[in-house]
């Protein structure tokens, strides 16, 4: 395929059929198992006892305000959208067995390439003695710092969804989970590989180059069904809540060689990780850094800082958490990721009160660039049923050298409203 079509500059997407028409076959496979692990459940449930079951589901309307008009043709100011998650769960044989699918769709106003279904999580899990077994799709998350994830590599990045990389698409795995007197030992077999999507022609923080994450190029020759496998070793030690893991397998991150012209590839990589939490009183030390090796590009990164809590300040059951990070990656150009040599501030304002009202504000400087970045995350419950958040993403003074400067007149904020079932 050419670069016309790799990197889709109309409005109309630019797919390749068959390897879009890979999720069909792996959808229907998905369906198959899910109705053939509650048949399963059924049967169980009949010889060895009852079968305990949850249901519930989560409705949410999201309006997003852009505070300046876009730099690309077809940007709006102004997006509403309407998000649902269904989560199922059940349990059999004192909790031996168990199988959790959930899903999440969301429809967009504007951004048809933010319209999507993803599956997070289908997976039967059989827990026996010290061990674990869990197959199916399923989210992983390691980490320790507040500002970035650099370790967290199992699930891929979900762009669309957040900004920030909080949210994560589901991952086929099998996945080993094994308790011992010195820590825990997770073992990985990745089957297949997610891409990551971009926004579309009508969407905002996106690149003048309108990208197709489906459409990247890989090194394998068996593209996203090349397997990674992954390990990783916890333990806690005293204080100290110690981390190490490392990855095999086509990168989550596309490795982008030129800016200029945006030629992308999905590459083998190793990556070996390590993160750290130490507990001295209200102060709490965080570590993460990376090693990643590839064929393309080899990086060094590290998140490293602290969170002090002050709490119940005047008796009034008020807890505040000052954070701060150093953030560097020793990759100069050529990166997704702007967090070369940066310093992250905030503060965590936890008010432990019925409605369980929290914010968190900080705001990232580069050291080396005038480029500053400022978040505001709030959430409040109304009644039993209902939540409010707000965040807020402001970009300042972005530098031109930054893959930033592509979205600086992106600041935004976002009002949100869930209801739960």
């Amino acid at each position: 395929m050419n670069n016309e079509c790799r990197f889709e500059r109309s409005e109309k997407p630019c797919l390749q059929p068959i390897k879009n028409q890979t999720l069909k076959p792996m959808i229907k496979h998905l369906t198959i198992l899910l109705v053939s692990l509650l048949l399963s459940a059924n049967m169980v449930a009949q010889n060895d006892g009852e079968i305990f079951t949850d249901f519930s589901l989560d409705l949410k309307l999201d309006y997003r305000q852009f505070f300046n008009d876009g730099l690309y043709d077809g940007q709006k100011n102004s997006y509403l959208s309407f998000a649902f998650q269904p989560e199922f769960e059940a349990e059999w044989k004192n909790g031996q067995y168990n199988f959790k699918f959930t899903s999440f769709s969301r429809i967009d106003q504007h951004d048809s390439r933010r319209t999507h279904f993803d599956i997070r999580e289908m997976y039967w899990q059989m827990v026996k003695g010290n061990g674990e077994l869990s197959i199916g799709s399923k989210k992983v998350f390691w980490g320790k710092t507040e500002s970035a994830h650099l370790v967290d590599i199992i699930n891929q990045t979900d762009f669309v969804e957040s900004f920030d990389g909080e949210e994560k698409l589901g991952q086929p795995m099998v996945h080993y989970s094994y308790l011992t007197d010195v820590g825990i030992f997770d073992l990985f077999y990745l089957p297949y590989f997610r891409t990551r999507q971009f926004a579309g022609k009508a969407g905002r923080l996106r690149t003048p180059i309108i990208l197709d994450g489906s459409e990247f190029p890989y090194e394998s020759s068996a593209e996203e069904f090349r397997p990674g496998f992954a390990g990783r070793w916890s333990h806690y030690i005293g204080k100290f809540d110690i981390g190490v893991s490392h990855f095999y397998g086509t990168g989550r991150e596309p490795i982008i060689t030129d800016f200029t012209t945006f030629q992308p590839i999905y590459a083998v990589i190793n990556q070996t990780g390590i993160d750290i939490q130490v507990t001295t009183g209200p102060m709490l030390w965080k570590w993460e850094s990376i090693n990643r090796t590839s064929d393309f590009q080899d990086m060094f990164a590290l998140a490293a800082g602290f969170e002090y809590s002050f709490y119940n300040i005047a008796n009034a059951g008020l807890d505040i958490g000052i954070l701060t990070e150093y953030l560097y990656d020793d990759r100069d150009e050529f990166s997704l990721n702007g967090l070369q040599n940066d310093i992250f501030a905030g503060s965590r304002l936890a008010f432990n009160d019925v409605q369980d009202t929290e914010i968190l504000f900080g705001v990232i400087f580069d050291l080396e660039r005038s480029t500053k970045l400022y978040s505001i995350e709030a959430n409040r419950r109304i009644g039993n049923s209902l939540s409010v958040d707000v965040e807020a993403r402001i970009f300042s003074d972005v530098d031109e050298k930054e893959f930033l400067y592509f979205m600086r007149d992106d600041s935004f904020m976002q009002f949100s409203l869930t209801k739960y079932f």
